[in-house]
């Protein structure tokens, strides 16, 4: 059952998972009995943000065990394990560059219109230690497997594209404001590794990222791949808006890193820190598309 006011969107829920969430606050989360509440009212800037306390134990466990396996899955990486990768050792890149107009295009035709793109600290609890209110917003396409039909329908080029990518996981507009810092901060899992397609990158002053020891800049068109279990730190020392194409895939790997690396995935994709960005992202939708009407 589901009522719409205001801009405000309450849907009954499983009493289990059951909790009020506003975007006014996304910070708190009021247990409740039998619904949540989503709002589009934006969080200032400065609002102070945390992760959740008390998250689950497979997350917490997780993070504990995380460095005995990305060392066996280190060991039997097909590619190089440095913090930086050579495109040219995923072919695939290629296409991507070859498209990254019409890939620009829906994203500014979609992601970046209206209140289509949640700032990240709204949707992954997970996220709000290095994500503060509006600075870092994401348009999902896929989250670790699983597809976001509704988004993926608003941008077939783009979908198109990132379908023919080997081991996909994940795709998403990453959309930073001017000023924006993310600080320093380190995947979960070496099972994955990261291409940036970058889209827009404002030139009035300095875009870059450091991971590990190397600062990288992006170039319009370009990919970027790299590894981010390395601790990284991105700032977007400009006046513009910067937009990357943000994907995740699989490393290719022999066993037993193979194996530990699949055993890994399941486990996230089943938890807490997907689970829930899932259900924001479709109740964020589910808001926007309501009141529109």
């Amino acid at each position: 059952m589901r009522e719409v006011s205001e801009g405000v969107v309450r849907v009954q829920s499983d009493p289990g998972h059951a909790m009020r969430q506003t975007m006014a606050d996304p910070a708190d989360a009021i247990p409740a009995r039998r619904e949540r509440v989503l709002t589009l009212v934006p969080p200032a800037n400065d609002v102070p943000l945390r992760a959740e306390r008390d998250r689950p134990l497979v997350i917490r466990l997780g993070k504990r065990l995380r460095g005995v396996f990305d060392r066996v899955i280190a060991a039997s990486s097909l590619v190089s394990n440095d913090a930086v990768l050579d495109v040219r050792d995923f072919a695939w890149t290629a296409h991507l560059r070859d498209q990254w107009q019409a890939i620009r295009d829906e994203a500014l035709g979609v992601a970046l219109q209206g209140q289509a793109a949640p700032c990240l600290a709204a949707i992954s609890p997970d996220h709000r230690a290095i994500a503060r209110a509006n600075i870092w917003r994401t348009f999902f396409l896929w989250g670790y497997g699983y597809s976001i039909e509704e988004n993926i329908a608003r941008c077939p080029a783009t979908a198109a594209a990132v379908r023919q990518i080997p081991g996909l996981a994940t795709a998403f507009f990453s959309i930073l404001a001017p000023g924006a810092h993310i600080p320093d901060h380190r995947g979960v899992t070496k099972g994955l590794i990261t291409c940036h397609l970058a889209l827009i990158v404002p030139r009035d002053g300095d875009v870059r990222m450091r991971v590990g020891g190397r600062v990288m800049r992006w170039a319009e068109g370009e990919t970027l791949v790299f590894d981010d279990t390395y601790p990284h730190e991105v700032w977007n020392d400009t006046s513009g808006t910067q937009v990357v194409l943000l994907i995740q895939f699989r490393r290719p790997l022999r066993n037993p890193g193979k194996i530990i690396a699949d055993v890994c995935l399941g486990a996230i994709r089943r938890s807490a820190f997907v689970q829930d960005a899932r259900d924001n992202i479709r109740m964020w939708n589910e808001t926007v598309s309501h009141t529109a009407r």
